[in-house]
């Protein structure tokens, strides 16, 4: 009698390179998980609310509201020569995105241990989808900065066409910021309470509220090393500059794009080094 021998084949799966953000041939293969989990982020976001997506707009919609009363009226804090309201809105637009798209990628991986534990895929396509599925609120908040732009009777400059750049820039931004957090969170569990805690913090660190130039001197170190000044600042002049001539500030700008491109490539390094760790802690 012959005995057959069957061979056994193992799959090893292994991270790649720690300096690449996603492999081209795996985000191919995957992007129908990676347009699933947008659409379940979107739909999840707002689901069983009785406002639903008027969320997007009642929020910083609310905050403005507040900030006029309190800064405008009450402070007479100045704006620019631009209408406190269109000034506060045009800031927070970014900001509210910037800051609901770090809260849920920093949270994303402990939030999803369900499929990280079964199946295999390239983890970074989480914070990832929870970053771009915030574009959604974004897109139905410029709606209404459009409709204030009008009813102030504001006409934007040919600057209006930096407003793609800088929306890159700041999703790009968020996700550095997003991914680096979700990290860390997997390890740290504390990293759930810091985020709202840093983000409070953050925006009265970056001019929404007050122009960067009334700030103090001492204090202007602390608006040019925040990426989201700078930022800020472009989608002011860019929606605005039409309104009071306001110029972009390039140094800041590019200051800025620096700033986010390092901070993007630091946290793909850390994402990557503690990606092997991920299915064991989460």
């Amino acid at each position: 009698m012959k005995w057959e021998t069957t061979r056994i084949e193992h799959l090893v799966i292994e991270p790649s390179s720690r300096w690449r953000l996603l492999d081209g041939g795996d985000l191919w293969r995957y992007r129908e998980l990676f347009l699933f989990l947008i659409w379940r982020d979107i739909k999840v976001r707002y689901k069983q609310t009785t406002l639903g997506a008027a969320w997007a707009v009642l929020q910083p919609l609310g905050s403005m509201a507040i900030f006029t009363v309190l800064f405008a009226r009450m402070a007479r804090i100045e704006s620019d020569g631009l209408p406190y309201p269109l000034f506060v809105f045009a800031g927070l637009l970014p900001w509210t995105f910037f800051a609901n798209a770090v809260g849920s990628s920093g949270n994303s991986l402990v939030g999803s241990a369900h499929l990280i534990t079964k199946v295999y895929f390239p983890r970074t396509i989480i914070p990832a989808a929870a970053v771009l599925a915030g574009l959604a609120d974004f897109g139905v908040s410029l709606t209404v900065m459009g409709l204030m732009m009008a009813w102030y009777r504001v006409t934007p400059g040919p600057g209006l066409l930096l407003l793609i750049p800088l929306v890159a820039l700041t999703t790009t931004f968020a996700l550095a910021v997003g991914m680096w957090l979700s990290a860390m969170q997997v390890r740290y569990r504390d990293v759930r309470y810091l985020i709202p805690f840093m983000l409070q913090i953050w925006m009265f660190a970056t001019p929404i509220v007050y122009p960067a130039g009334l700030a103090p001197a001492s204090l202007q170190w602390v608006l040019a090393i925040n990426p989201m000044s700078g930022l800020i600042e472009g989608y002011r002049a860019a929606l605005l500059g039409g309104l009071n001539g306001a110029a972009i500030d390039w140094v800041r700008l590019g200051a800025a794009t620096g700033v986010i491109l390092f901070a993007l490539l630091l946290a793909i390094f850390s994402f990557r080094r503690m990606e092997r760790t991920f299915a064991d802690l989460v």
